[in-house]
This record gives C-alpha cells, sequence and structure tokens, in this order.
C-alpha cells in the first residue's frame, strides 16, 4: 500500500457533523493514514470543541495525524491540496433576517437557504466571502488546489469561484442519493440494485432514468410513491411534480416547494402540501429552527460527546458524501462515479453554458470527467431555467455590489414573484439590506440610500404573519428528554456554521 502525502484544510471547521463525518470518511481510506489536516473557523469556541473531539477520533483508530487548528485561514489553506468549505456567512443570526423578514410580506419558506428570498440574499453574504476565500488559496495553497464546496446556495457559490474566484471548484451535496435511496424504496428495492441517471441543477436535478436489472422504471415511478405508505404523506410537492412533469427532483419537499411558485403562494393551502412529522417536509422556518437546536444541543452536551465510543473508520462506515471518494479517486485511481455541481459548458445541452449544472461525474487518477447527458427533457429545463436565470442575477449582484440586479433577481423569483408585487418586493429587499449590514460590504452605498428611504417613508404595511406551518424551538431540557434524537438533528443540521 503506497500511502498518500497531501494537505486537506477545512474551512467552516466548527460544523460538528459535518466536519467529523468527512475527516471519517476521508480516514476510511488506508492509503490516507498520514495525510496532513487543518481545520479553520472564525469561531474559536466550536472549532475547540470540534478539534479535540475529532483529535480523538484519530487516537482512538490508532492513527498519528495531529490536526492543524487555527483560527488563521491563511495558515490553515498554506500548502493544501484540497479545500473543503462549510461555511455559513453570518450564523443563524443572519438566517433568521432570510426567514423572518419575507414572511412579513407573506414569503413562507421552508428553508430559504438554495433560491427564494432568503437564498438570494444568503447568496450576497456567501459569494462575498468565497470570493475572499479563493484569494487566499491562489495566494497561499498548493499550485493544482481542488475547492469542494458544500456551501449554499450551491449553485451561485459555484459559479462565483469559478468564474471570478480563479479557483477550481467542484460543489457537492448528497440530495442525489438521497433521492435515489428514496426511489429504492418505493420499489421494494436495494439502492445498489436500482441504476440512476440523475441531472439538472443542484436541488432540481431530475432522475431521468431509472432501470433495475435493464429494465426501465421511470414511467412506473409515480405510481410507486402514490401507493408507498410514507413517501405518499410525505413528500406531496415532489409527487405532484412528478406527475405534472414527469420525472422526480432530487430535493426534499420543503426545499422543493420554495422554488416554485405554485405550492405556497397562498396560507391557506401550504397545509395541504406539506407534512409536519419532519421539518424537511415544509415546515416555516424549518431548517433554521433546527439549526438553532443544534446548536444549542451541541454547546451544552458537547461533554457528554467526549465520552460518548470514538467514530471508528471503516469502509463499510462511510457516508454517501462525495468528498472523500473525489479524493480517494484522483489520489489512487480507483474510479468513482457521482453527482457534482460544474459548469455546465455543454454537458446539458439545453440549459446554459454558464450555468452550474449537477450532473453524473467519474473520477480516477487523470481527473474528473463530466459526461454529456445533452437535452433535459422540456419541462424539468424548464423549471431549472428560470432558477438559472435567478442564480445568474445574484452571483453579478453579488459581485458588483449592484442593487439593481439583486431586486431584479427577487423579482424573477418563482415564490416571490407568485406572492409580492414589484413594490413590495423593492421594500423587503431594502429591509434585508439593512438588517444584513454586517456581512454586505459590497453594498454599503445601496443600504445608506435603503436606510434613508426606509426612515423617510411612506412605507408599505407589511403583516406579522409567522407562517402557515411555524413550530416552537425546543429548549435545551426539552432536548435533553431525547438525547439521540437531539445528537441527530445537531449532526444533520450544522453544516456551514462558520459565522463571517
Amino acid at each position: 500500500m503506497n500511502l498518500s502525502n497531501f494537505k486537506i484544510a477545512f474551512i467552516g471547521a466548527g460544523s460538528i457533523g459535518f466536519t467529523r463525518g468527512l475527516l471519517r470518511d476521508l480516514l476510511s481510506v488506508p492509503e490516507f493514514a498520514n495525510i496532513e489536516v487543518a481545520f479553520t473557523d472564525i469561531n474559536a469556541h466550536n472549532l475547540e470543541m470540534v478539534t479535540a473531539l475529532c483529535q480523538r477520533d484519530i487516537r482512538e483508530n490508532g492513527l498519528s495525524i495531529d490536526i492543524q487548528s487555527t483560527t488563521d485561514r491563511r495558515e490553515a489553506l498554506k500548502g493544501a491540496k484540497y479545500v473543503i468549505c462549510t461555511i455559513r456567512v453570518g450564523g443563524l443570526e443572519a438566517f433568521a433576517t432570510d426567514v423572518d423578514i419575507p414572511l412579513k410580506y407573506g414569503v413562507d419558506q421552508c428553508v430559504g437557504d438554495t433560491l427564494c428570498a432568503g437564498g438570494i440574499m444568503y447568496g450576497q453574504r456567501g459569494i462575498a466571502e468565497m470570493l475572499n476565500i479563493c484569494r487566499d488559496i491562489r495566494e497561499v495553497a498548493a499550485r493544482d488546489v481542488l475547492l469542494l464546496n458544500y456551501a449554499n446556495p450551491m449553485a451561485m457559490l459555484t459559479w462565483a469561484c469559478n468564474k471570478y474566484g480563479g479557483v477550481r471548484t467542484i460543489g457537492l451535496c448528497h440530495g442525489v442519493q438521497g433521492g435515489h435511496w428514496q426511489i429504492a424504496q418505493a420499489f421494494g428495492l436495494k439502492q445498489e440494485e436500482v441504476d440512476i441517471v440523475c441531472a439538472g441543477i443542484n436541488h432540481q436535478t431530475w432522475y431521468v432514468q431509472i432501470k433495475h436489472n435493464g429494465e426501465d422504471l421511470t414511467g412506473k415511478l409515480l405510481e410507486a410513491f402514490e401507493n408507498h405508505p410514507d413517501f405518499s404523506r410525505t413528500e406531496k410537492v415532489r409527487i405532484d411534480m412528478l406527475r405534472r412533469f414527469g420525472y422526480y427532483s432530487t430535493e426534499s419537499n420543503g426545499h422543493l416547494s420554495e422554488y416554485v411558485p405554485w405550492y405556497r403562494k397562498r396560507p391557506e393551502e401550504i397545509n395541504d402540501w406539506i407534512d409536519l412529522s419532519s421539518w424537511i417536509n415544509g415546515e416555516t422556518g424549518g431548517y433554521l429552527r433546527v439549526c438553532t437546536e443544534g446548536r444549542n444541543w451541541f454547546e451544552t452536551d458537547f461533554p457528554n460527546w467526549m465520552k460518548d465510543p470514538a467514530n471508528e473508520f471503516k469502509s463499510e462506515l462511510r457516508s454517501h458524501e462525495h468528498g472523500s471518494y473525489i479524493i480517494e479517486g484522483l489520489e489512487t485511481g480507483r474510479v468513482y462515479r457521482g453527482h457534482f455541481n460544474v459548469v455546465n459548458n455543454g454537458v446539458i445541452s439545453n440549459l446554459p453554458a454558464d450555468a452550474v449544472i449537477e450532473a453524473p461525474g467519474y473520477v480516477d487518477r487523470n481527473g474528473i470527467s463530466m459526461p454529456t447527458v445533452g437535452d433535459l427533457p422540456l419541462g424539468p429545463a424548464a423549471v431549472c431555467s428560470v432558477s438559472i436565470s435567478v442564480q445568474r442575477l445574484a452571483v453579478e449582484a453579488a459581485v458588483s455590489g449592484d442593487d439593481k440586479l439583486l431586486r431584479q433577481a427577487f423579482m424573477m423569483d418563482p415564490l416571490v414573484g407568485a406572492v409580492c408585487n414589484p413594490k413590495e418586493i423593492w421594500q423587503m429587499v431594502d429591509e434585508m439590506l439593512v438588517a444584513q449590514e454586517q456581512w454586505l460590504p459590497q453594498y454599503a452605498g445601496a443600504i445608506a440610500e435603503a436606510k434613508k428611504r426606509l426612515a423617510e417613508g411612506p412605507l408599505l404595511p407589511t403583516r406579522d404573519y409567522k407562517g402557515a406551518a411555524r413550530l416552537k424551538v425546543k429548549t435545551v431540557e426539552e432536548m435533553q428528554l431525547d438525547r439521540e434524537a437531539a445528537n441527530k438533528n445537531a449532526g444533520e443540521s450544522d453544516k456551514g456554521k462558520e459565522r463571517v
């Protein structure tokens, strides 16, 4: 066995579940037993806790890697061949404004981190910082560095890094794997028995081909989902899109419901399309709630995490996250097939060349190869094209600080446009710019003007609206009643906790 020796840096390493899980995946590869690992985060307290937990995992698995843990990003990036990014710029403070301000205008989001009002503003904060990260990577990392971006909004951030950051960037998400598992479940099969081709844009990727033992099952999927005892209840939006567009979409019921104009525009109808057994099925502000609970729980319960058994670095315990498999393929030559977010350049022939698309790819020692998919079916392509227009406007707005482009992105967003008129959109953008001023340096002039308008009025009336399906944030005491569930929630909810 030839051991690889390279450095991998985690930016936003204060994400406990995500950082720890990705490290386990990497160190389950036998050849990676003596790689260099660096963690960086601007939250020193979170960074210290995560480093202690991961260092203990390393020791208990018999490895001698010492994690370089620092709040100095450039130190962490120095000489890195691979960089994994999981930041959330503005943390939960900014995230709350992404959800709460649009509610005043009737825009009811489940997540708000990819499209819609929240996703657009999250992109403005994220892109400004990602370009700073790219500058540091260009200046101090290895010359052939690869940036693996897990941070949302995935397509917008990956688009900005590739076009303006000067760093080769691949966007990674687990949505395709999750939907793949669901499809297998719907047919009563094992996931490895079902072969898929999935293509589109991140969080709106479509299973355009589903096969089992050579038999094409694509046309039988609607009936399978309609008859499934759980999915028929929890995935109503996705099933309705499957019914009307002919193909199943990767993203959860709650996510998908806020990317299109039809399911969350009338408060009295929202509950017809969602299910409150899990936040991901459509709860108003659901992801914000579980992220808040997860942060509070981890900070309180951390001493117990150190007493729990260490993660085991075994191949059979690796997750389905693409990151470690990409690095393994590039370093060892083992072929890996996954779904990656890349600049299109003709991979999907009826989507724009400059867009960031998600499609099947292969990795080996020669690099990352993206076969040509060809045309998406017309309906799914149309859905993606609308979102791409919003993404392009949002990226250009974030890079230039042009608030007119930002407002146009809001105008073109499907759900915002379905709920709000132009004057309401203009005022909502003013409010969001002012509320997020500390994370939006590129908008200094626009924010000064927005403050003036909001102070001088007259203002359009807004409402004290909590959303159609909002649940209360649990206290730590309530979470202590079921520690296993609280730990699971903390692990799932924390991707991108670095606050900038």
